[in-house]
């Protein structure tokens, strides 16, 4: 930033006023001790970014995020002073110190800054009393305005005019901003599905930087690029960001291979937008993948759950499954048979979104309104007539069989009779 031609900026940075029962909710008890505070010794406190950008669309924001000309020294001395408790001071190095008041609400303030060194991970920052600099480090023009208690919003780069033409830029130079941290690539897809009117109309010179700058991401962790990119595939515009993506050459950096099956992912997206069916986020990358070795290529890249991962891998090996003429009765069987005991959730969330993936959405519903009985045996009810341990869990899958075809009608005492038969078949196998 040091080096940086600060862009062309208002000259008077108020551009209105707020007085409306939005901005009015906000003022919770503990917000307005917190106001107190900081006034009552004539430090300035603004509330900062994503939750001015929501309040100007007309919505509530989830979390307050403020700035301050306060120092982080400053701030625990008057939070001190007034006994005011403070928490995890893990941010302080970075200007940020955490209030909490009235033991209810928490409170993250601060202190203006300047990133003077940074290496598209991490910054080192100096404080500043300078609300325009800070602006200008902030990634994009709609996330870098401020709100004051007053209800004053102070803009300094027209964010509000991007704001309202649905116009997703960097404030300054994006190659710059981009540098600074290379996941606001994926921040930018995000913002951009959030809040454009169209899905495809991107600032050229913004697509530009993030072409020549894309290879910065193989310095990002996993963790964090999955975290942004989880709200890209679960928010609007997910074909065509995606498609966007992958044409920025976004794949080799963040796990994927090189020859996607991108025709799967575009039919598969279309269809189930065409019949109100959302997918999760995994899936719609998955639909790409050939696999299990690039499911497991890009669980190492990105750090998925276990859910995640085990999930494509379930999807990878069950897609090209042969269905029978009884396709519920198919899945149903699937679904007794899955590994874990909670196959009444786990397993029905999988092959609900398998069938989701395979298009065959009214079967899904089925399966989702589904409702199996216990299975009414158990490997103790077994002990007597399989005196192989071995082969219980061998014994239990015939019987689910036996169950299942009965649809779900034969009582224990019944499947217990056919044990000895089950039993001697397997032997004679053997």
């Amino acid at each position: 930033m040091k080096n940086e031609q600060i862009p062309p900026s208002r000259d008077d940075p108020v551009i209105k006023k707020l007085d409306n029962p939005l901005f009015h909710s906000l003022f919770t008890p503990e917000l307005k001790i917190l106001a107190k505070v900081f006034k009552k010794r004539n430090y300035e406190i603004r509330i900062v970014g994503g939750a001015v950008r929501d309040i100007l669309m007309g919505k509530k924001p989830v979390d307050l995020d403020f700035a301050t000309d306060a120092t982080p020294d400053k701030m625990k001395q008057m939070f001190e002073e007034e006994e005011i408790r403070m928490i995890n001071d893990k941010g302080e190095k970075h200007g940020t110190v955490t209030s909490r008041i009235n033991d209810k609400e928490n409170f993250e303030v601060t202190t203006l800054r300047i990133d003077i060194v940074t290496d598209g991970r991490h910054a080192e920052v100096i404080f500043t009393t300078d609300w325009k600099l800070d602006s200008l480090r902030r990634d994009l023009t709609i996330n870098s305005m401020f709100l004051d208690f007053e209800g004053r919003v102070y803009d300094y780069f027209f964010g509000y005019d991007d704001l309202q033409k649905r116009r997703v830029v960097f404030v300054g130079d994006p190659a710059i901003r981009i540098q600074e941290d290379f996941l606001r690539i994926f921040r930018y897809f995000r913002f951009y599905g959030r809040i454009a009117e169209q899905p495809d109309v991107h600032d050229e010179e913004t697509i530009t930087a993030i072409k020549n700058n894309v290879h910065g991401l193989q310095r990002i962790s996993g963790e964090r690029i999955w975290s942004e990119w989880t709200k890209i595939l679960s928010g609007n515009y997910v074909k065509e960001l995606t498609l966007k993506m992958l044409e920025c050459d976004i794949a080799r950096y963040v796990g994927l291979p090189e020859n996607l099956n991108i025709k799967s992912f575009v039919t598969t997206h279309d269809a189930c937008k065409k019949n109100n069916v959302s997918l999760l986020s995994i899936s719609y990358l998955t639909v790409m993948l050939k696999n299990e070795e690039e499911v497991l290529k890009l669980h190492r890249r990105l750090k998925l759950s276990a859910f995640e991962r085990d999930l494509a891998l379930f999807l990878v090996c069950s897609r090209e499954d042969k269905l029978t003429d009884n396709p519920l009765k198919f899945y149903k069987r699937m679904l007794i048979h899955w590994k874990f005991n909670r196959g009444n959730t786990i397993g029905k969330s999988y092959i609900c979104e398998l069938l989701k993936c395979k298009q065959l959405f009214s079967l899904a519903a089925e399966i989702e309104n589904v409702v199996l009985p216990r299975f009414p045996i158990n490997g103790h009810m077994l002990e007597n007539d399989v005196t192989n341990k071995k082969i219980i869990g061998v014994v239990i899958k015939e019987l689910k069989d036996i169950w299942l075809n009965r649809n779900f009608e034969i009582t224990a005492e019944e499947l217990l009779r056919e044990v000895p038969r089950i039993v001697s078949e397997i032997e004679d196998s053997c």
